[in-house]
């Protein structure tokens, strides 16, 4: 699955996203979404706003393609975030956290 992060910082104390994927179903902050029903060449547009995906899921040769709203928190963030969106491809396991983060206070002492 190809998943692009849309990087948003989130309001003070909002949790911040987390995702993995495990063939056709990305799980996104605990809730799994099966995406198999999205045919080869198709699209899928998800409906509502309880969900974490921006714009179309596509599958085209066999692979998934989607948009994640990614929420982070500023307070561990460094304020300079990439201005290209992260893309990785995941088959399973975790989505990688895009986010670069500010060192951790044993890190900034060393």
């Amino acid at each position: 699955m190809k998943v692009t992060c849309i990087c948003v910082a989130g309001l003070p104390g909002q949790p911040e996203t987390s995702a993995s994927v495990n063939g056709d179903v990305i799980t996104v902050d605990g809730v799994p979404y099966d995406l198999s029903a999205v045919p080869d060449g198709g699209f899928a547009e998800p409906g509502g706003d309880n969900h974490p995906f921006i714009g179309r899921i596509e599958r085209i040769d066999g692979g998934l393609r989607v948009q994640l709203r990614w929420i982070y928190s500023d307070a561990t963030a460094e304020p300079d975030q990439p201005a290209v969106q992260p893309v990785f491809m995941v088959i399973i396991g975790e989505v990688p956290d895009p986010i670069v983060r500010k060192p951790l206070a044993s890190e900034a002492a060393a």
